[in-house]
């Protein structure tokens, strides 16, 4: 007898031997089988879905959920275009701690939309004795009032309180970490967030790192959230590649750096387990600090490097040769062309060929780097919704000859190059189904078609997000289809992005998630 036989709908399955189903039947969070194969077979529940649409559960291959749990619950100056408003709402939050020192964090920061960063002496203004911290909505600087920079020491370097990449990580190393509690709810929320939106699993971008890092005892939040049922998705934790450390092993072992014990990429279980290790190699566009080979366009510099190239390559190298899947931060095309040299010389060094190493972003790859991605099976973890969202300012700091290089499509999947969607929220919007939107028709939320040559299909879109997540964490063998003996996760939606005009896809109504074969809002 089945647990479950789901009936009544359009299954696209994304499994080639058998596309298109009607039923699909459920066996101990499995899927038993489709079609024939278990429409005559007794079912504890028959679930009429109405005609729905129903894909295999999406996979985000690139967010951070405690950050997007805890900007949740942050005060937010999103969407304020005047410095004074900035700073009501920065004084608002100041009266809401409780005593001098205290530290008020604020979310929402972008430049852009103020036309000029904020300073050190804005945030005085209002500080009240507390200590400032603005995240800079990339991830990749924040801004500090006085009370901040006079604990950092002198040869941090910054500009009026704006702080970028490693300078950030100083000021966020002057903090407590959050408790393990505090992080467990946060992941809860941002988790709940996902599957609202028809995601099952993801992979955690980084814990435990100098940039994204929230704990040193960051993974032991994780195993709380799922102890506590605050975790009902399958998510998989990349370790930041900062927490190696030298190691003695065995000759033979080849490894000079490690995690402790040698834990490395597949421990785990279906529900929480270890991904790869991330390595961080340039900064973001939006904060300017992508590392390109030519300047951006009306500015006088090229991005940075987190470090000096070669120390890059060697924590990559020792990456590949402790065991690691890598997922090498890359944005601009400078830094790319330090991760895949260093990803060249690894693969040398030791070939691995199941490895699976991913480049994150990929955001400006030139023609003559895709042939490189190919050669060395390299998956492109890409983030449309980038585009989506900046892609009008992207494209103006680009230039015309660049512009159509920027998170690219089709001339990763024309070069052989797995393409895998991914959101990074929440940096940006993190629906998977307004992501497959842009993908087809590459135009901006302004309109503005970019790199309309990269555009897919709405078919190679969805495989993004499911068969090709699945395959970049490893998960191939129990997601990203509907196909028997997988695990029975899936998304319902109220429509058909294969049969609806394009610019509809992003607005289709995600009416249930699935996970091990129960929907994320039981049934009365």
């Amino acid at each position: 007898m089945l647990c479950t036989r789901l009936t009544n709908a359009r299954f696209l399955t994304m499994d080639p031997d058998h596309p298109v189903a009607h039923d699909v039947g459920i066996w101990q969070g499995r899927i038993a089988g489709l079609d024939e194969a278990v429409t005559s077979l007794p079912a504890r529940e028959v679930i009429d879905l109405q005609g729905a649409t129903v894909l295999p559960g999406f996979v985000d291959a690139h967010v951070h959920l405690a950050w997007t749990g805890f900007k949740q619950n942050t005060a937010s100056i999103a969407g304020r275009t005047r410095i004074d408003d900035v700073l009501a709402v920065v004084a608002e939050a100041v009266t809401r701690t409780r005593a001098p020192g205290d530290w008020v964090s604020i979310a929402g920061y972008d430049q852009r939309a103020l036309g000029r960063h904020l300073t050190a002496a804005d945030l005085d203004k209002v500080s009240d004795g507390r200590k400032i911290f603005l995240l800079h909505d990339s991830g990749h600087g924040c801004v500090v009032n006085t009370a901040v920079l006079d604990l950092l020491p002198a040869d941090i370097p910054h500009e009026n309180g704006f702080l970028a990449e490693q300078a950030m990580g100083a000021a966020r190393a002057l903090r407590l970490p959050h408790s393990q509690e505090d992080l467990a709810q946060a992941i809860g929320r941002a988790a709940r967030t996902c599957l609202a939106e028809g995601v099952t699993a993801c992979a955690e971008a980084g814990i435990g790192g100098t940039l994204f890092g929230h704990s040193p005892v960051e993974l032991g939040a994780y195993q709380l959230a799922r102890d506590k049922g605050l975790l009902p998705l399958r998510v998989q934790l990349m370790v930041s590649g900062d927490r190696l450390r030298p190691v003695s092993a065995h000759e033979t072992d080849g490894i000079p750096r490690a995690l402790d014990l040698g834990l490395r990429t597949g421990f785990g279980d279906d529900r929480l387990s270890v991904g790869a290790l991330k390595i961080y190699t340039d900064g973001g566009m939006m904060a300017r600090t992508a590392a390109l080979s030519s300047p951006y366009e009306g500015l006088g510099h090229t991005g940075q490097l987190q470090d000096d190239p070669e120390a890059l390559a060697d924590l990559i190298v020792d990456g590949h040769l402790a065991g690691w899947q890598l997922a090498v931060h890359a944005i601009g095309d400078r830094a790319a062309d330090v991760a895949l040299d260093a990803l060249d010389r690894a693969q040398r060094l030791r070939p691995r060929p199941g490895a699976r190493h991913r480049i994150e972003h990929a955001g400006l790859i030139r023609p003559d780097q895709l042939p490189r991605f190919a050669r060395l099976g390299v998956s492109a973890v890409v983030q449309p919704n980038f585009l989506r969202y900046f892609g009008d300012d992207y494209a103006s700091i680009m230039g015309v000859e660049r512009a159509p290089w920027l998170y690219r499509g089709r001339s990763f999947l024309d070069h052989g190059i797995p393409l895998v969607g991914s959101s990074d929220r929440p940096v940006a919007d993190g629906s998977p189904l307004r992501a497959v939107q842009f993908m087809v028709e590459r135009a901006s939320a302004s309109g503005q078609v970019i790199g309309p040559d990269e555009g897919i299909t709405v078919d190679e879109a969805l495989r993004a997000y499911t068969v090709a997540g699945a395959h970049a964490c490893h998960w191939e063998d129990s997601l990203g289809s509907l196909s028997p003996g997988k695990r029975a996760d899936l998304v319902v939606l109220g429509d058909d992005p294969r049969r609806v005009g394009t610019s509809r896809i992003g607005d289709i109504e995600v009416v249930e998630t699935y996970v091990d074969g129960r929907p994320s809002r039981p049934r009365v």
